[in-house]
């Protein structure tokens, strides 16, 4: 199966110029939906993994499903005023402006194994600042996983130094 056949392009959105890679439509197709987390699943089975931490929104969906299938907890990263307890906060610089993303305090124990999940890797700066809550929390990380890749973009440079995993990549706009 090829999942790319699943994803549908959007043009111009959410600005002018801009391709979107529209997920939905890989969601909404059992299938595709089951083989996609079968293929992240293989990658990541023997690994020993504690947590999967997903980031908002969309890598709630399959970062959840993997946690399951990996007898593993599953922890939400998300945007500022979302999580109601006591929680890290990491900045992080957009093309223009800056962003920031948290994680409860205790989602991450010392030692955890930690898998980290997001839809789509494009410059890398959330995943960057993800990555950095997680280890400030004592995680170990392990393996870094997306369904889509913009590799144009060249957001695996900066995560260098982690295991990077995608299901399809984009190599132009």
């Amino acid at each position: 199966m090829d999942l790319k056949d699943y994803i549908r392009t959007v043009p111009d959105f959410p600005k002018k110029g801009i391709m979107f890679r529209d997920v939905t439509t890989l969601l909404k197709d059992g299938r595709a939906l089951n083989y996609a987390v079968d293929r992240l699943y293989e990658i990541s089975k023997d690994r020993g993994i504690t947590k999967v931490v997903g980031i908002e929104s969309r890598g709630f969906i399959l970062g959840a499903a993997l946690a399951l299938k990996l007898n593993a907890g599953f922890v939400p990263v998300r945007k500022p005023g979302k999580l109601p307890a006591e929680k890290l906060a990491e900045t992080y610089e957009l093309e223009y402006g800056s962003d920031t993303i948290e994680i409860h305090k205790d989602a991450i124990q010392k030692g955890d194994i930690v898998l980290m999940h997001d839809d789509l890797l494009a410059t890398g700066g959330t995943m960057e600042a993800a990555c950095k809550l997680v280890e400030k929390l004592g995680g170990k990380i392990v393996q870094i996983s997306f369904l889509i890749e913009l590799s144009f973009l060249k957001g695996r440079d900066k995560l260098s130094g982690y295991e990077i995993h995608s299901l399809i990549d984009y190599d132009s706009e």
